[in-house]
């Protein structure tokens, strides 16, 4: 039985796999435990009657689940993990909130103005930080294995890369090997590839607004 899921379509293109770090996420955790799925792609913009009428906040990503749809990463990855067993993503609990800051110390980076204002600082101490700790763990959080927490940064670290490179010409400093390395062995994952957004353009089209805003 397959898992139906929504999540969020491409901007200016709606047949198309779009750019929410947090709908990745999920099909992440559906391709790595081998499950089934069915994939409707929402326009964000247009939002179609039948998604509205299931759930009525509108947001992605959501799944269905005994007849309910589920909104929230955390709680439907959650879900997947207590049904599908199987093949186990769960994180050490003292790994669970490993690099949990840098994907908003990224997104303050990223709109700030002010090169002076700390923030591209505070992303390097939380970059720093996770490479301390893939070299201490690595390569993956917890050692040899992806788990659910890589599942949640993978996402993340590729709207960093992609998008401040972007729109401010930067990128992860070569000292930090190990988050390059990390970088590499997750994008280069089978279920990667099958769940990013098939351009870069589609990520940085998705957080124009947001930067320009």
């Amino acid at each position: 039985m397959a898992v139906e899921v929504a999540v969020k379509a491409a901007v200016g293109a709606p047949t198309v796999l779009g750019d929410c770090p947090f709908s990745q996420r999920v099909l992440l955790t559906l391709e790595e435990k081998k499950i089934p799925y069915k994939l409707h792609l929402i326009d964000l913009s247009n939002k179609p009657e039948w998604f509205l009428g299931v759930n009525p906040e509108g947001k992605v990503p959501v799944a269905l689940f005994d007849g309910k749809w589920v909104s929230d990463s955390d709680v439907i990855v959650g879900i997947l993990e207590e049904k599908y067993p199987e093949i186990s993503l769960i994180t050490p609990p003292e790994f669970a909130t490993v690099g949990s800051k840098i994907f908003g110390s990224f997104v303050t980076f990223l709109k700030s103005k002010d090169p002076n204002d700390g923030t591209e600082q505070a992303l390097l101490a939380e970059l720093s930080a996770l490479d301390e700790h893939l070299k201490a763990n690595g390569p993956y959080v917890a050692g040899e294995k992806v788990t659910a927490v890589d599942l949640s940064l993978a996402p993340k670290l590729y709207h960093l890369v992609v998008v401040l490179g972007h729109f401010k010409k930067w990128s992860v400093p070569e000292s930090l090997a190990h988050v390059h390395n990390y970088t590499k062995l997750l994008f280069s994952r089978e279920s990667f590839e099958k769940t990013k957004p098939p351009k870069e353009e589609y990520v940085i089209a998705g957080w124009a607004p947001k930067v320009n805003g």
